[in-house]
């Protein structure tokens, strides 16, 4: 379908605003003026009909003019969202999709991640039109430019200079994602990467293996209109699998590296040097003002060069200029050409390295004791963005004053300001590079090694603390084991289980680096605690990769630290994600460990609650290796497992475990042929999730119910279907997606069953709605079920 404001139309309205321009030096900018009109129009369909209208009422265009331009065609097989088409010519076919739902209690938003551009960003106006000429230059393949440069050199702020200026170009989104590839603490993993990106376009849940998670972001964005910045990457090969599957699709790459790898898929390489010297002065007038710098041109040349004109550099020496409104200018060219010194900083060997660090020295020097202590410590965190709650634990100060500080740091250039998390609300800061490696050398210089680790020490008590607390909203049944922590309590970045489950997310990486941190430095303890605490992020948002990491870790630390409860707990719920990720011969090691484990248990310990909780450990183990068995279709083991696990929660009393056993044999005897035995078993469990106050779980019972009761009375379908609708519509307030996909799927399968393949036909086209923007396996199944159907 084409847009755009006719040709004719365009050249009349240049020629007319600018014969109409009243007043000849601003008639000077009115072609500029008009282009962007122009391009406006071309981009924006809305735009180009506002402005041929206006030009036939108010330039006299004949509106004939303007319509008999516009040609609107349908062509191959369109995919169409919504429910009319409006053209002139239709050929092919066209297909109607329901747009995706978002979740119950949420409105779908179309991400804008790209920070905002510094108001001091100055001239590059070669390289803005050169990524300008690369839009349109091949409209069948996507854009990959790839902008490469020293650290410190403005890359990143090039790049959203560049796609923020054609953000209508993108009504589907632009999309950020740092790739670390100089973090000390090594570059971020493909994986986790699209992890994040497939989140930030509302896919909740994501393939465990890399291959399939890619394979998701292509299908994802096949169509996608949007705009993805990868900044700091390292390798061509930490890029490929982050690429859009779109033509429309525009990449942006920052990094040091020239990545000439990514020829192959058609990349533009864009360097970028260091300023001019002049643009370099021009930068620091914008910072400083135009008649301070013109009162000292050749020092704010001298400290220009100085700085190697190094925009970084410049906005830092700049920074503490302005916070000193009477030194000379001369006075900071003198100190920044003193500066001398060694370390990891000159390695960068951008122009006179050593001015680099000699105009972040100058800024580090002139800070107050309280904000020079916390650069320091900031760059101890094993990340590089926080919030100021965790900016509070490193530094040990109170919230109010973590605040006061990152808001002289950010003054001072010295951090960056990335405004507020949209999931949590609250404010986030951010190193570059080039000053997290200065501040660690001051730390290193300055902090005393038993500082260092009562620092990072204050950091995993956060979140041990904080994770813990999610925990206790979320899954209050899971919170029963001990916690170690160090330091007074502090509230949570969260009031509500929403509020926590939304901090688990935005957090979720920063919780696995302190996890990996606790355990590098031996606080065994702290390392298991934090995994058992991340249970619902695990169990509610699916990071399977995560899941099984973080219980790797967390089962080494809880047996250095001889916890018995600790390695069991880490054993049946780790044992849990390496099932969900098809591992299901480790799964079923892990569970025999933990049975084996609770069985000594229960020989030793005397009667009461500790016996108890032994049973309670040695029923769990049973039920996970029973739903392993089950997954494996080894119906009879599973049959036999679960029977134990519930004689055992029977036994001491455990009813909701007793009541998820039972869901759990009625879902075996269904896949065994015996609906009968389904239908008493899948009742009870019903019943007793319902009086447990576990409305999600009860609607799992329901939903296997309907489909039992379908098995058994095959003439009787009408009332099963009810049943299955019913759970449907419980899965819909509950808002979970998946399991309306699997309730639609079993309607589907029991109209199959009774030969009604046009009500099956349809109830797996609905089905594929709900699966498709959560489950690529799931979706491939459906796919595979009508094919066959026809």
């Amino acid at each position: 379908m084409e847009h755009g404001l006719p040709p004719a139309l365009a050249d009349s309205v240049r020629d007319r605003i600018v014969r109409y321009a009243s007043d000849p030096q601003d008639g000077t900018r009115v072609p500029e003026l008009t282009d962007l009109l122009v391009r406006q129009a071309e981009l924006r369909p809305d735009f180009a009909e506002r402005l041929g209208g206006w030009a036939a009422a108010a330039l006299g265009v004949a509106t004939s003019e303007r319509h008999d331009h516009v040609a609107n065609t349908v062509g191959a097989s369109a995919g169409v969202d919504g429910p009319v088409v409006q053209a002139r010519d239709i050929t092919g076919g066209v297909h109607f999709h329901p747009a995706p739902r978002p979740p119950s209690g949420e409105t779908a938003v179309v991400p804008r991640q790209l920070p905002p551009v510094p108001r001091h960003f100055t001239n590059r106006h070669d390289e803005l039109a050169r990524l300008d000429r690369l839009v349109g230059a091949a409209p069948d393949s996507p854009v990959v430019a790839v902008v490469s440069g020293p650290a410190g050199v403005g890359k990143t702020t090039l790049a959203r200079r560049w796609l923020l200026a054609r953000a209508d170009s993108f009504p589907d989104g632009q999309l950020y994602a740092d790739l670390r590839g100089h973090s000390p603490d090594g570059p971020a993993r493909p994986g986790e990467l699209l992890g994040h990106l497939l989140r930030s376009l509302g896919r909740t849940e994501v393939p465990a293996e890399l291959n399939e998670r890619a394979a998701l972001w292509r299908s994802v964005t096949a169509d996608a209109r949007i705009a993805l910045l990868l900044d700091n990457a390292l390798s061509a090969a930490q890029v490929r699998p982050l690429l859009p599957g779109s033509v429309a699709a525009v990449t942006a790459v920052t990094s040091r590296n020239r990545l000439t790898g990514l020829g192959l898929e058609g990349a533009a390489f864009v360097p970028l040097d260091v300023l001019a010297t002049r643009d370099a002065v021009e930068l620091l007038s914008r910072r400083l003002g135009a008649e301070r710098v013109r009162r000292e041109p050749e020092a704010a040349r001298a400290m220009a060069r100085a700085c190697a004109n190094l925009p970084l550099a410049v906005c830092v020496a700049g920074a503490r200029l302005a916070a000193r409104p009477r030194q000379p200018l001369a006075a900071m060219a003198r100190a920044l050409s003193d500066g001398e010194g060694t370390g990891p900083l000159d390695a960068l060997r951008v122009g006179r390295e050593s001015a680099v660090r000699a105009a972040l020295q100058e800024s580090y020097r002139l800070l107050a004791p309280e904000p020079a202590a916390a650069y320091r410590r900031l760059s101890l965190l094993p990340f590089t963005a926080f919030t100021p709650p965790v900016a509070a634990a490193v530094c040990g100060t109170e919230p109010d004053e973590a605040d006061r500080l990152l808001d002289e740091l950010a003054e001072a250039n010295l951090v960056e300001d990335l405004g507020p998390d949209p999931r949590t609300g609250l404010d986030r800061y951010r190193f570059h590079d080039l000053l997290r490696a200065h501040a660690r050398e001051c730390a290193a210089g300055t902090e005393t090694d038993t500082a260092v680790s009562s620092a990072l020490r204050r950091v995993v008590d956060f979140h041990l603390r904080a994770a813990t607390a999610a925990e206790a909203l979320l899954t209050p049944s899971h919170r029963t084991l001990n916690r170690d922590y160090t330091g007074p309590p502090v509230p949570p970045p969260f009031t509500d289980a929403t509020g926590a489950l939304r901090w688990l997310d935005a957090e979720r990486d920063h919780l696995m680096a302190v996890l990996r941190t606790a355990a590098d430095r031996g606080w065994h303890p702290c390392a298991w605690q934090l995994a058992d605490a991340m249970w619902p992020l695990f169990l509610r948002l699916r990071p399977y990769e995560l899941w099984v990491e973080a219980h790797e870790i967390g089962l080494a630390s809880a047996r250095r630290a001889g916890d018995r409860d600790g390695v069991s707990r880490m054993l049946t719920s780790g044992g849990t994600g390496l099932r969900n990720v098809g591992r299901l011969e480790e799964a079923l090691s892990w569970f025999r460990q933990a049975r084996e484990l609770a069985r000594e248990e229960v020989a030793h310990r005397p009667a009461g609650e500790a016996l108890t909780a032994a049973r309670r450990n040695e029923a769990q183990a049973l039920h996970g290796l029973g739903q392993t068995y089950r997954l494996a279709g080894r119906l009879e083991e599973a049959g036999t497992h679960f029977t134990a696990a519930l004689a055992l929660r029977e036994e001491i009393g455990y009813r909701r475990g007793a009541a998820l056993t039972r869901l759990s044999l009625g879902d075996t005897a269904l896949a065994a042929g015996r609906p009968d035995e389904a239908v008493r078993q899948l009742e009870r469990a019903r019943a007793e999730l319902r009086e447990a106050n576990d409305p999600y779980d009860a609607a799992r019972a329901l939903a296997l119910l309907g489909r039992a009761l379908a098995r058994r009375d095959g003439t009787r379908h009408e009332a099963a279907d009810r049943v299955l609708l019913r759970a449907l519509a419980e899965f819909e307030e509950a808002g979970s997606a998946h399991w309306q996909g699997h309730v639609l799927e079993m309607l589907g399968e029991a109209a199959q069953e009774r030969g009604d393949l046009e009500r099956a036909r349809d109830w797996y086209a609905r089905s594929l709605a709900r699966y498709r923007p959560v489950s690529d396996r799931d979706r491939d199944r459906l796919e595979n079920r009508l094919r066959v159907l026809g």
